[in-house]
């Protein structure tokens, strides 16, 4: 799994994750998250366009990644996520908690 970072001019953290994110890569993503919130980015949008595979870990470590940057007085926003995703989200009714947008702009429109 790899994980890009890109700082957008609104103050937002992409965080682009590539590949499985399960059991073994979850604490990449929910350390990455830390990160952009410990530098004063609590808005952090996380695209998983190009993951091909979530489990419950991979799940737990964006909700525990949303609880991080909600008490900083951030969030945690998905980007297109894969049908695969989208799938658990609603296996597991997290859509609603984890909330999916097209893009970084729409995410966090002129916030």
């Amino acid at each position: 799994m790899d994980i890009s970072v890109t700082t957008h001019d609104n103050a937002v953290t992409e965080l682009g994750v590539t590949g499985r994110l399960n059991t073994v890569t979850a604490a990449r993503v929910r350390d990455a998250i830390q990160t952009a919130v410990d530098e004063n980015r609590g808005r952090v949008a996380v695209d998983l366009s190009r993951v091909v595979f979530l489990d419950s870990s991979g799940l737990g470590a964006l909700i525990a990644g949303l609880k991080t940057a909600r008490d900083a007085g951030g969030d945690v926003r998905l980007v297109r996520p894969t049908e695969q995703v989208e799938l658990v989200l609603e296996l597991t009714n997290m859509g609603s908690v984890l909330k999916s947008f097209d893009s970084v702009e729409s995410a966090y429109p002129h916030e």
